[in-house]
């Protein structure tokens, strides 16, 4: 009810989680207190009790849950509501904090737009059930007492920014109302007084009538519910109503408390809107298309009818953006968006899908002509000229076409095999549109050609290892290695790791792989030393398939005693990703290679799940920061707090961190100048083979 921003104390040993729950908050304008153990946060709550609780589970000392059983079973702190944080996935655990007395419940990480929806929620149920116990109060000693002063009573009523009305329940008629009642619903005092609780609900007066002796016997409905009165316009106004019974005399008085949510209301529309709907062009997006396909094709299988998905890409589009910029760009496409939707049936459904692709669903009844008559008329209305920074342009698209039920009947198939015939039109030309049939599928049959291919890369073992030096930046020289799988086939151009690597997964071969990679690593180890050539840590690429399939530590070990070397020359890189695949089984096996000496590095950080209550949990030695923020560190200034943040989370857990893809002597400042540990990239290497690497490191000089 107060103007007063509301506190919210944030209670969590990880200061990073605490500093992202703040900023996150303030911006929302509640003012934010901080706590970093379960008995700092009960001291606080005893000197200045906040309005609502972030409370963390997993704390050293007294957890979150007996936090929560401490505060909910002391009468003076038991109605701050709570919500729980945890990284932990486990259903008991949210049993175990609601059986504490926890309002509610967050998984970390938190997105913010639904934490900021928690926190709403709670703090209005708060707030609301202040306002009503002070009320109830104030009407019960007011009720109760035969000398009532009327118009005190009617001024108190008449304060309230909430509609209050008061019906005798064996007369059931309103018997008195505040000003509010008559504002919200249009009525003149003297009207209203004429007026019926069902003449202004929903229901009849009998099932008023069960309801308000429901409330009377105590059965009734505890928590405000959500219902509709009506208006003298005869609309409908969205209200939170909360009932209670009070005694006079003989009779029974009803006390209804309406509260006007139709700003709420407008508000989740827009949230619901904002997660299905395309802010651009206002159309379905991929999530809500998708839905809509399913029903659609539920609804084809019992009609028997046809269904067609056809998927439409502008040829050429990012020539638009890069000649016009961004912001006509988007005016083109939602102008596209409007166009399209002309060419629709009223029972045809469009979607924007991604960028400049656009999806349809055409439901094809039986005798009706099929797709092509849409199709055409889609290129029709591309062919006029849209009007771009005063300049006529004209686009052209690719269009696919997949049919239910010959092609598919499912939404995931269709879609696929829309663009999949959608990419053969790309490719013969522009302009054109082509239906899905098996022939067309010519990327299935490129993948069965290069799967047959790897089998027997695998089989001869036709694998080649590149290295790319790390460049320690204490002393500008090479301090490791990064071991990185090439596929050399003769007479055919290169593939690239990121095109064989998951293939290899998906036949279930990265395993045997990844066992002769370490193998061949831990062979090339000890040779340089036994030649002389000097000893380097080693960096190898681990699939998530390794860990949770495949004997990981056993090969390793194994290797390590084969070639004689010590384990720390050795180190595995792991994608924040896969470290979150069987977490458990994953934790364990690392925990085991901790204690061989063997390193462990993630590879790609900040572009995965990234949780900083894994990260404490996991062994690790090294952060790696992925090549994405790297590459516009020096233009792009959230990449740069990116790049900052993360060197300094490393630093704060005694990690060291790398950074990928250093190619400017720009990039090398920055991360020099913000203490990161290593770094490797084109501006002091290329991967190279071993002869030309050992030639490299002959030759090397200081780089920084």
């Amino acid at each position: 009810m107060s103007d007063i921003a509301a506190t919210l104390l944030i209670v969590d040993d990880e200061p990073h989680v605490c500093k992202l729950l703040q900023i996150l908050l303030q911006n929302q304008g509640y003012q934010t207190l901080t706590a970093g153990s379960g008995e700092e946060a009960l001291l606080m709550v005893a000197q200045q009790p906040p309005d609502l609780i972030l409370l963390d589970i997993m704390m050293p000392g007294m957890d979150g849950f007996e936090v929560a059983r401490q505060l909910k079973t002391d009468k003076a702190t038991s109605n701050i509501p709570i919500i729980m944080l945890s990284a932990l996935g486990e259903h008991s655990a949210r049993i175990s904090g609601l059986e504490a007395g926890a309002e509610d419940f967050l998984s970390k990480p938190v997105e913010s737009a639904e934490l900021w929806l928690r926190v709403r929620n709670l703090l209005r149920l708060k707030a609301f059930g202040d306002y009503l116990k002070s009320h109830s109060l104030m009407l019960e000693e007011q009720l109760q007492q035969r000398t009532i002063d009327l118009e005190r009573f009617r001024s108190a009523m008449d304060a309230s920014g909430d509609a209050i009305f008061l019906i005798n329940r064996s007369t059931m008629r309103l018997i008195e109302f505040n000003r509010r009642a008559c504002q919200v619903l249009g009525y003149t005092p003297e009207e209203l007084l004429s007026k019926t609780p069902a003449d202004l609900s929903e229901d009849s007066t009998e099932e008023l009538e069960v309801l308000y002796d429901q409330i009377i016997a105590g059965r009734g409905p505890i928590e405000a519910t959500e219902t509709q009165i009506r208006c003298k316009d005869g609309s409908f106004l969205p209200v939170e109503i909360h009932r209670q019974a009070y005694k006079t005399g003989d009779d029974w008085i009803i006390v209804g408390i309406a509260r006007d949510i139709t700003q709420r209301k407008e508000t989740d529309q827009r949230m619901l809107k904002m997660a299905h709907y395309d802010t651009l062009t206002g159309l379905p997006n991929r999530k809500l298309f998708f839905t809509t396909l399913q029903m659609g094709l539920t609804q084809a299988s019992l009609s028997h009818w046809q269904l067609a998905v056809v998927t439409v890409d502008l040829d050429d589009f990012s020539s638009v953006n890069e000649t016009w910029g961004h912001l006509l760009g988007d005016r083109m496409l939602a102008e596209l968006g409007q166009r399209l939707t002309n060419c629709l049936n009223v029972s045809d459904t469009l979607g924007r899908m991604d960028g400049d692709e656009f999806a349809l669903i055409l439901m094809i009844r039986e005798g009706q002509v099929d797709p092509l008559q849409t199709v055409e008329r889609i290129r029709e209305t591309l062919r006029e000229p849209f009007q771009l920074g005063g300049q006529s342009t004209a686009m052209t698209a690719s269009i696919g076409i997949a049919l239910y039920p010959d092609d598919g009947d499912d939404a995931h198939g269709l879609i696929k095999h829309a663009n999949t015939a959608m990419h053969r039109a790309k490719k013969i030309g522009r302009d054109t549109y082509r239906f899905y049939t098996a022939q067309m599928n010519e990327e299935a049959s490129a993948r069965q050609s290069m799967e047959t291919a790897l089998r027997e890369a695998v089989k001869q073992q036709a694998f080649e290892l590149f290295y790319q030096p790390k460049i320690g930046l204490a002393d500008g020289r090479v301090c490791g290695l990064e071991a990185l799988l090439r596929w050399p086939r003769p007479g055919q151009a290169n593939v690239s790791p990121a095109v064989f690597v998951p293939i290899l997964e998906s036949l279930g071969l990265i395993t045997q792989v990844g066992n002769w990679v370490i193998t061949r690593v831990c062979k090339q180890i000890a040779d340089w030393q036994g030649a002389g050539k000097g000893s380097f840590q080693v960096a190898v690429n681990v699939s998530g398939q390794q860990i949770i399939e495949g004997d990981l530590i056993a090969s390793i070990r194994q290797a390590l005693i084969d070639h004689q070397i010590e384990p720390h020359w050795l180190e595995i890189e792991l994608t924040e990703s896969s470290l979150m695949e069987n977490t458990s089984h994953t934790i364990a096996s690392l925990q085991t290679l901790q204690q061989l000496g063997v390193k462990v590095s993630i590879d790609d950080f900040g572009t995965g799940y990234s949780s900083l209550a894994y990260l404490r949990r996991f062994p690790i030695d090294k952060l790696k920061i992925d090549i994405a923020f790297i590459r516009e560190v020096t233009s792009n200034p959230q990449d740069a707090a990116i790049a900052r943040t993360i060197i300094e989370l490393a630093h704060s857990l005694n990690l060291q961190v790398v950074a990928e893809g250093v190619e400017t002597p720009e990039q090398l400042a920055f991360l020099t100048a913000n203490g990161c540990d290593q770094v490797q990239g084109y501006l002091f290497s290329r991967p190279l083979p071993v002869t030309e690497l050992e030639s490299f490191l002959q030759g090397q000089q200081c780089f920084t």
